[in-house]
């Protein structure tokens, strides 16, 4: 099949040779002549129609074959019974016939196949050939010979892959331990000389004697990579004989040779016409002058084939005003250019032009993102957004430049860039007090003045440090109302006069250290009386260290001392435990004990294991006794 498909592929590999031609004088010369050419009447050549008709003609007949073929064995599959196997599956006919294989169908006589007359070896070799997908190399050699039927090398090519299959399929059988001298017998005893089917690969008689030769003979690897070795130079001979040569000749002039009579010179009708339209425009002043584009083209095209003595005795050709490029960052961009910037300078650019005429807007184009439409000569906040998510090596369009007289068409395309690349696009630098064709930069916009006057609150001053706590409310309500005005008259994060309202003042950071003891736990509901002693006293401690550090209504990072927790909140959470109550020893529902806990809340309580599992919570209006 490699063969195959490299004698496909040899004819279309071309080898290009560029040679120089000298052009001569002469063929610059153009005759005038106006003899008439004598056309003679070619005769018809029907060969070549009388060709194609017999290839046409073969290609329908083996094309018809193939097609027949290919339904004869799908309605064999379609018509009788099948048995899948793990690897293949069994299509069983009841006409005698020799086991042969269709992709992942093989076809075996139904009665030998149940009377288990079919050696396992000859199964093994066709399961060989569905596992090797044999199938599609004939399937594609058939195609072939459709194509190319006129060649005999096809039909010796086609037989040739068909026993380079079998070959493999024996192959595999012996690898399975099956001894040579049996699994030969067994081909001798199997095969037959009846015709098998055109797209399926059958044991055949024919080429017994050379598969047993193949099957005695054992290839070295060193023989196998000496046949590759002068494989190469026959390839490499083969390609330099039958792939195309193609000759191009590339014509250079000789100019010293082109003779001054060759040279083209315009008419005095277009001398005439050109010194007409120069001298229209040359009388208009040069800073305003504007030459139709039509007209500029008749000018330039006159001007071209004019010898040196024309040009000197005619109209000096009219100068056009300066051309409109556009700029970015002070970077001249004529024609369409491509600038290197990095994302910062992008995000910052500047549009304008060399003539310093104002750009009105233009469009941005993000890859794989929408277009954005831009007022004005900077990128505006979609245009940004889009600009921070595009990737560092996907190129930016600018397109669609307008500014208050022209437009330009030509696009700029922005390739993100670090400021260290060599081919960084850095903008032009002018000095101070330098003349510059580059636009200076737009002066930033003043903040709107905004008058004060009676309707503007002075700024509250802020609350100082050794204020009464009833004095920190009045301050603290002066910043309030002077907060409300202020969130009125100016948005967040807009720039004004307006004084903001003070800043609150920072709670002063304390040092955790050894002096500052750890705020203490709060005391379980659980706690026997002498636990709740030793709890309540730690807590006062607590409370005596914390008032001598932080005064009251003052702001602090020390922690405050735990509020004790209430017997009704610790009633609640041994119900969500789902805790046993009892109530002067009688057992009640956590309903019934929150119940009285709520009626009375001077009811005395114990509880067991209200950690653990199985709590118990025990309510008395008389004083629990712990023993």
């Amino acid at each position: 099949m490699i063969s195959l498909l490299i004698s496909i592929g040899i004819p279309f590999i071309t080898f290009t040779q560029f040679i120089e031609v000298p052009v001569k004088p002469n063929d610059f010369i153009i005759s005038n002549s106006t003899n008439p050419t004598t056309i003679q009447e070619e005769s018809i050549n029907n060969f070549p129609l009388i060709l194609w008709s017999i290839y046409v003609l073969g290609v329908v007949v083996f094309g018809l074959k193939f097609i027949f073929n290919l339904s004869k064995i799908l309605k064999k599959i379609k018509q009788n019974t099948k048995l899948k196997t793990q690897k293949s599956i069994h299509v069983l006919l009841e006409e005698l016939i020799v086991p042969h294989t269709f992709l992942s169908y093989i076809f075996l006589n139904k009665t030998h196949f149940e009377t288990q007359k079919i050696p396992a070896e000859v199964l093994i070799h066709e399961e060989a050939h569905v596992i090797q997908k044999h199938s599609l190399d004939i399937l594609f050699i058939e195609l072939f010979q459709i194509i190319f039927w006129f060649n005999p090398l096809i039909y010796i090519l086609k037989k040739s892959i068909k026993l380079n299959h079998e070959f493999l399929a024996d192959q595999e059988v012996i690898k399975k331990g099956v001894t040579l001298s049996k699994y030969q017998q067994m081909l001798l005893a199997f095969s037959s000389n009846a015709l098998e089917p055109q797209l399926a690969t059958a044991i055949n008689y024919s080429s017994i004697k050379k598969r047993f030769t193949v099957m005695k003979t054992s290839s070295s690897k060193t023989g196998i990579w000496l046949r590759s070795i002068v494989l190469l130079p026959l390839l490499a001979l083969l390609i330099y004989s039958f792939s195309t040569k193609k000759v191009i000749e590339k014509e250079t002039a000789i100019l010293s040779e082109i003779s001054h009579d060759a040279q083209q010179k315009a008419s005095p009708e277009e001398l005439a016409e050109y010194n007409k339209l120069a001298k229209q425009y040359n009388l208009q002043p040069e800073a305003t002058r504007i030459v139709p584009l039509n007209d500029l083209k008749k000018l330039e095209s006159i001007f071209n084939k004019m010898t040196i003595q024309q040009k000197e005795n005619a109209q000096p050709f009219p100068n056009c005003p300066q051309k409109l490029i556009p700029t970015i960052n002070g970077i001249l961009c004529e024609g369409g250019c491509t600038v290197n910037i990095s994302r910062e300078a992008t995000k910052k650019l500047i549009l304008g032009t060399n003539t310093g005429e104002a750009i009105t807007d233009f469009m941005i184009k993000f890859i794989g993102k929408p277009t954005v439409s831009v007022s004005g000569n900077k990128l505006n906040k979609k245009a940004i957004a889009l600009l921070n998510e595009n990737e560092s090596d996907k190129m930016i369009q600018i397109f669609n430049i307008k500014t208050t007289n022209s437009h330009i068409k030509m696009p700029i395309l922005i390739q993100l860039a670090d400021k260290n690349d060599e081919n960084y696009s850095h903008s032009p630098i002018v000095k101070k007090g330098e003349k510059s064709d580059i636009p200076p930069p737009p002066t930033p916009p003043k903040a709107p003045e905004i008058q004060m006057n009676q309707d503007m609150p002075p700024p509250p001053p802020p609350i100082p440090a050794d204020a009464t706590p009833e004095e920190k409310v009045k301050y603290q309500k002066t910043i309030d109302e002077y907060n409300k005005w202020y969130n009125t008259k100016v948005k967040k994060g807009e720039k004004s006069d307006i004084p903001p309202p003070p800043t609150p003042p920072k709670a002063p950071e304390i040092q955790m250290n050894q002096d500052m003891p750890p705020p203490p736990p709060p005391i379980p509901a659980d706690a026997t009386p002498e636990e709740k002693v030793k709890y309540q006293k730690t807590i006062d401690e607590y409370n005596k260290w914390y008032n001598t550090k932080v005064k009251k209504g003052e702001v602090s990072n020390i922690p405050p001392p735990p509020p004790p927790k209430s017997p009704l909140d610790f009633v609640i959470d041994m119900a969500k435990k789902d805790a046993t109550f009892y109530y002067e020893g009688e057992k009640i529902s956590s309903d019934k004990a929150i119940s009285i806990l709520k009626e009375n809340k001077s009811m005395n309580i114990s509880s067991k294991n209200s950690t653990g599992k199985n709590p118990k919570v025990y309510l008395s209006k008389e004083p629990i006794t712990i023993d």
